[in-house]
């Protein structure tokens, strides 16, 4: 008879094979050995070596570029697993791709966070593991139970342990000032608030700086920082109004098109980001600092696999 623990399995796609056997390393067990592969013309298969009958299954894929190839990989796996009679599938997605599609901004714009919702449920996942969702209410899009984990307490203990001086942290747009109020309170300091405005995607201005950062440690906080233009016209902008120094923090390093060029010419002393996405050679800059997640997605899977709470790791 096969043991409770043994039911547990963890299986990775192709996205972030690292972070996954980080998560197999906290809980004290391996990766089951598995292959998500392509056929000559470039279509996904998956081959799992081990029977998956009865286990409670837990597939590790973050949904980063190459985003449509992580996806489909995720989607293909989570099918093998449904066909192969594993007792649940759990998709452990700590970057969930199409997040900022969770809306129609204009006539006639795809929902495409739903449409990613539908088709992970459609595939046979009974829950989604995330971490920081661009929007909390693209859980709202899911008929299954999605764990929604965030990113700001491990940020928060690594800036706790710097032991900045005269701090505040600042939020890079409007609609980031309630995550930016809930990480003031883990450092006890205060807040301020950038005025921008975007007119076009990937493009943005500032316009204003509520709150006082002369003389003062900044932190600059967001989910994700991609382009990096965001962070670094709001650094300038901090840095011109007096600011000590400039730090940045995002759960999420998408660092996409000039964002390395960007970080390493700003007058940003630290970027902190987390391991949701792996970062290859060329984006690892001396200035930016990559802390594991994987404590934080571990605990989590023990806990849903042992049937207790998740709550407590929000604090």
């Amino acid at each position: 008879m096969v043991s409770k623990k043994e039911r547990l399995k963890v299986f990775a796609g192709n996205s972030n094979p690292k972070l996954a056997r980080e998560i197999c390393d906290y809980l004290g067990t391996t990766l089951v050995d598995s292959d998500v592969f392509r056929f000559s013309d470039g279509e996904i298969g998956v081959s799992i070596v081990e029977s998956v009958r009865g286990s409670d299954v837990f597939v590790v894929q973050p949904t980063s570029a190459p985003v449509n190839e992580n996806i489909m990989e995720l989607l293909v796996m989570v099918d093998a697993l449904k066909r192969a009679s594993a007792r649940s599938i759990t998709a452990v997605v700590p970057y969930f791709g199409y997040a900022r599609q969770d809306r129609k901004a204009k006539p006639r714009d795809p929902i495409s966070a739903k449409l990613i919702s539908n088709l992970l449920a459609s595939a046979g996942a009974d829950r989604l593991v995330a971490i920081d969702l661009h929007a909390a209410q693209i859980q709202g899009f899911f008929d299954i139970p999605v764990d929604h984990l965030l990113g700001a307490p491990i940020l928060a203990e690594y800036f706790l342990s710097k032991d900045l001086d005269e701090n505040i942290v600042v939020s890079p747009d409007v609609g980031a000032v309630k995550r930016t109020r809930d990480f003031a309170e883990r450092l006890n300091t205060s807040i301020a608030i950038i005025d921008k405005r975007r007119p076009k995607p990937n493009v943005s201005e500032v316009m204003n700086i509520i709150g006082d950062v002369n003389d003062k440690n900044v932190i600059l906080l967001d989910d994700m920082i991609d382009t990096a233009g965001t962070i670094t016209q709001a650094a300038k902008a901090l840095k011109e109004r007096g600011a000590r120094e400039v730090y940045a923090c995002c759960t999420h390093p998408v660092f996409s098109g000039p964002a390395i060029e960007r970080l390493e010419e700003s007058n940003i002393k630290e970027v902190v980001v987390t391991n949701t996405i792996p970062l290859p050679d060329e984006k690892k800059l001396d200035k930016v600092n990559v802390l594991s997640i994987a404590p934080l997605l571990g605990e989590a899977i023990d806990r849903i696999f042992k049937d207790l709470s998740v709550s407590v790791l929000f604090d």
